[in-house]
């Protein structure tokens, strides 16, 4: 995995270039004491110095490295190999010219070192095999990086998806739901309706039974998600009567997207009670779901009359932080959740990529 840009720091790539060719100058320095066997330690010294110079040349080849990450892996190998070479020979040019410069001004027994073609071939050798090396360190510590980045991510994203399941879980199983609804199948009995008792209990045991086996880490699609909520909203159907109105629609490409399992649920569960719990006139409740984009565009929406005031109450807020983190644990900032009020009621608008 090339990694991205962001992941590729230039306090990192100086940190390794810097212990790369200390290293380098420590496995060399038996070398150099014996090049310059009878003289001053000041001569080695000097010698030794270049490595500083090889520090500074990796730079411009560390932004190259960097420019070229989600290019092709055939245009990366020829720019990146160009560069090696050419900053090698850049390099042994260097030590040519300080070695003369060196001998005339300071240390003239580096008039015996050699300055010929020879040297520069073997040290241009040497260069691109370190400088390949310093290259290979920056892959290593871009994949390193990226590696632990998507250990966090994965562990976030199952530490949201836990809290998610338990605060929907919250919201499915709160006791007024319950208490409404197994009151609404009791008076069903009471008064003979037999079949809608039955067919309300049904509903009530399917929407639980899928609540509970829910894996907020899944994702399934939106179609099966959309057919939970019809099941939840045809149960406070029966608590609210006419004043709850319904509009649920979707496209055939939407359908078949695959969406977080029980996304939706808080924020139906928010337009029911403070859209339509709060008003005494009939409120539609509209879910609806698009592409666009190629992004997955799910709004809901209602017209309750105090929805809107309530948007940003305590539950509510509980309601879409939830989601929101959810969407965020999955998807990173690809996605957005958008709450506002409207001149009448209250909208969640999902941006999920496809």
């Amino acid at each position: 995995m090339a990694g991205s840009r962001e992941d590729a720091r230039l306090i990192e790539a100086i940190q390794l270039t810097v212990a790369l060719w200390l290293f380098v100058a420590v496995i060399y320095l038996p070398v150099l004491i014996d090049r310059h066997a009878g003289e001053s330690w000041f001569s080695i010294g000097l010698d030794a110095s270049t490595v500083f110079v090889s520090m500074i040349f990796a730079t411009p080849l560390f932004l190259v490295f960097r420019d070229t990450i989600g290019r092709s892996l055939k245009y990366r190998a020829l720019v990146l190999g160009t560069v090696i070479i050419l900053t090698a020979i850049v390099q042994s040019a260097f030590d040519i010219m300080f070695t003369g410069w060196v001998a005339n001004n300071f240390e003239r027994a580096w008039y015996g070192l050699p300055r010929d073609l020879t040297r520069a071939y073997g040290a241009a050798f040497n260069y691109i095999c370190v400088f390949s090396v310093n290259l290979a360190l920056f892959q290593l510590s871009i994949a390193r990086r990226r590696e632990a980045s998507q250990a966090k991510k994965l562990v976030d994203a199952q530490f949201a998806a836990q809290q998610a399941q338990l605060a929907a879980l919250r919201f499915q199983l709160n006791p007024h739901f319950l208490f409404n609804t197994l009151n609404a199948i009791s008076s069903m009995i009471v008064t003979n309706r037999n079949a809608q008792a039955e067919k309300m209990t049904e509903k009530l045991s399917g929407f639980l039974r899928a609540s509970l086996a829910s894996d907020p880490t899944e994702l399934v699609p939106l179609e099966d998600e959309f057919s939970l909520i019809e099941e939840y909203l045809d149960i406070e159907k029966v608590r609210f009567e006419e004043r709850l109105h319904i509009d649920i629609s979707y496209t055939p490409e939407a359908a078949c997207v695959w969406v977080p399992s029980f996304l939706l649920q808080p924020l139906v569960e928010n337009a029911v009670k403070y859209g339509v719990g709060r008003s005494s006139e009939p409120v539609t409740v509209k879910i609806d779901a698009r592409i666009e984009d190629a992004q997955l565009v799910i709004t809901v929406e209602d017209d309750g009359q105090f929805s809107g005031e309530d948007g940003t109450a305590v539950g509510a807020s509980v309601g879409l932080n939830n989601v929101r983190h959810r969407l965020e644990a999955i998807y990173g900032k690809r996605s957005t959740l958008i709450a506002k009020a409207l001149d009448r009621g209250f909208a969640a608008i999902i941006h999920i990529p496809i």
